[in-house]
């Protein structure tokens, strides 16, 4: 059957749920998971080689989540579908025809993903930061499967992106009165005319995907990346749930439960982000701040320390100098009293070289000698 794109004058005059090879059957939307899948898993192995990280061990971490997701999103989507399937157990083994929940599926795969962690003993916090591009890519491919399955559109609207379907491709349970008040008859087929929410969500998810890449260099701590990835979805699934007409309910009230848990992602991880980001850059501030005061104590002790040495060196100067000073006056002293006793015992040169030398003993001993006794 056909799908239709009035505005932009886009008309797939066939758009098949499945198509077989050798005889096997491959629904499209699972082969877009598929996709979505392997393209997500190669971003995140060549993020952790980015990152220093074991490739390998991301690889198994994410092959791991991805089996545990798929059962757990089938699992939410079933339980809060229990209404239908309680009267057909058999469908809830049916995986060929869509009924997944995304929310289910993030839910148990983080928790595989935490507990593999924890065996492994990897950081959590940066294993999802590097982890959550490879998801957003994912979902932006795999969203892609819901227009095959022709699922996951809004209310009526004249938009002119508007999307026709054909009303008998749908469930009756997602047509709404406003639908139907406004049906179309084209080629004596019937057409519902309705927001298309899985594009809405396919560009969102797009949109996130090269915020984060842009962002992954400049985040601030670990676990920002996957907080914002929270946070961002959360704000944009809050509005395309809104949209949808096949919302899951939470049992006994008319409440979506993708609407709740939409809103209480953005509520709690939002403010979280901006506070956390906040506080880190206050620190780092505050670690600049004391690295200056740490680095001028510093400089001020090694000024004091080189005036110190400077001083030191001056006085140890100015004591030499007086030392060279004593020892040329002493020097000098000493030459002068050795000039007197030469010229006190230079006999010689004296009147007394006439004496005998026995006198001579006696005269030098004997300074009371006098000329005239001689």
């Amino acid at each position: 059957m056909s799908i239709r794109f009035p505005g932009p004058g886009l008309v797939f005059d066939y758009v098949p749920r499945s198509f077989q090879i050798f005889g096997m059957e491959f629904t499209i939307y699972g082969v877009l998971i598929a996709v979505g899948a392997l393209l997500g898993m190669g971003i995140v192995t060549l993020e952790a080689k980015r990152n220093g990280e074991d490739q390998n061990r991301y690889l198994d971490m994410m092959l791991i989540s991805l089996l545990v997701s798929v059962a757990g999103s089938r699992l939410f989507y079933v339980a809060f579908s229990w209404g239908f399937y309680k009267e057909n157990l058999n469908a809830i083994l049916d995986f060929r025809n869509g009924g997944y929940a995304l929310y289910g599926g993030l839910l148990f795969g983080f928790l595989a993903a935490a507990v593999f962690c924890r065996i492994t003993k990897m950081s959590f916090w940066q294993s999802a930061d590097i982890a959550c591009p490879g998801i957003l890519l994912g979902q932006a491919i795999g969203r892609w499967g819901n227009f095959f399955n022709r699922e996951s559109f809004g209310e009526y609207t004249n938009l002119p992106w508007a999307m026709q379907i054909p009303v008998s491709a749908v469930r009756s349970g997602e047509v709404s009165g406003a639908m139907r008040d406004n049906l179309l008859t084209i080629n004596g087929i019937s057409y519902i005319q309705v927001q298309p929410v899985f594009l809405y969500e396919s560009l969102w998810c797009l949109l996130l995907f090269l915020l984060l890449m842009a962002m992954r260099r400049k985040k601030k701590y670990e676990g920002e990346l996957f907080m914002i990835y929270l946070a961002g979805y959360g704000l944009g699934r809050f509005f395309f749930e809104w949209l949808r007409t096949d919302k899951l309910y939470i049992p006994g009230t008319k409440v979506g439960i993708s609407l709740v848990i939409s809103a209480a992602l953005f509520v709690i991880f939002m403010p979280t982000v901006i506070v956390r980001r906040v506080m880190v850059q206050k620190r780092a501030v505050i670690r600049r701040q004391r690295r200056k005061r740490f680095l001028d104590e510093a400089e001020k002790e090694s000024r004091n320390k080189k005036d110190n040495l400077d001083m030191e060196a001056v006085m140890k100067t100015e004591e030499e100098a007086r030392t060279e000073d004593g020892k040329q006056v002493e020097s000098d002293e000493k030459q002068e009293n050795m000039k007197k006793a030469e010229q006190n015992v230079n006999w010689e040169n004296s009147e007394y070289t006439h004496i005998p030398e026995q006198w001579k003993q006696d005269v030098g001993n004997s300074p009371t000698n006098s000329k005239e006794e001689l």
